[in-house]
């Protein structure tokens, strides 16, 4: 029985770019090509009817963006996987790639073994990128402040549950109604809290709770 073959296609306004990309693909023992779109437009109407496991997408297209195409396409076909093919390095086309739903991203300067290893390693899970994209994505996710990670409070989980709803704005009474206790057990839960947070007050003990 014949293994099961890649199905590619290809959206490309630039036809000798789309046709050496349809001709680098057929060459493959493994993966096929049958359809290319030269624009968004074509792609979205048409690309919905034929199955395919990765298409290939330019970003400047004559009237609607490879991106946009993204976007629209892949609400249809949940299981198609998107590669970028383009000129572009500027971070906004890079993110706004990804975040349309692209999961890899090739200059067209990249080589034929390197596309043809760019769709095999995409098909198999993996994100493939050119080096310089992958550099500036490292680099901008470098300067990001690191997010402070909470540590976990000193108390049970009862009493968590009790300064929760002390740091809602709750009153004593209000919190022992929805504890189902009294509000002197409230008041003795209170102070063991503020012993455990070493607090004062309820300020500094809302405070803690939300990691100031």
């Amino acid at each position: 029985m014949e293994p099961q073959k890649i199905k590619l296609a290809v959206i490309e306004d630039l036809r000798d770019v789309a046709l050496s990309l349809q001709t680098i693909i057929n060459s493959q023992p493994d993966m096929e090509c049958k359809h290319i779109y030269y624009n968004a437009e074509d792609a979205i109407l048409f690309l919905p009817c034929h199955d395919a496991d990765i298409v290939i997408v330019d970003i400047g297209l004559p009237r609607a963006s490879g991106i946009e195409a993204i976007r629209t396409i892949s609400d249809k076909c949940p299981n198609t996987q998107f590669c970028m093919f383009t000129v572009y390095e500027d971070d906004d086309k890079i993110y706004s790639s990804l975040e349309a739903g692209a999961k890899g991203y090739i200059l067209k300067g990249a080589s034929r073994d390197k596309i043809l290893i760019s769709v095999r390693e995409l098909y198999e899970g993996g994100s493939p990128m050119s080096p310089t994209i992958a550099r500036r994505i490292i680099d901008q996710l470098g300067d990001r402040p690191h997010a402070q990670v909470k540590k976990p409070l000193p108390v049970t989980e009862r009493e968590l549950e009790l300064l929760t709803l002390l740091a809602q704005g709750l009153m004593y009474k209000e919190i022992a109604d929805h504890m189902g206790i009294t509000t002197g057990t409230v008041k003795q839960h209170i102070h063991k809290i503020y012993d455990k947070l070493q607090v004062s007050n309820r300020t500094e003990a809302i405070n803690k709770f939300n990691g100031n």
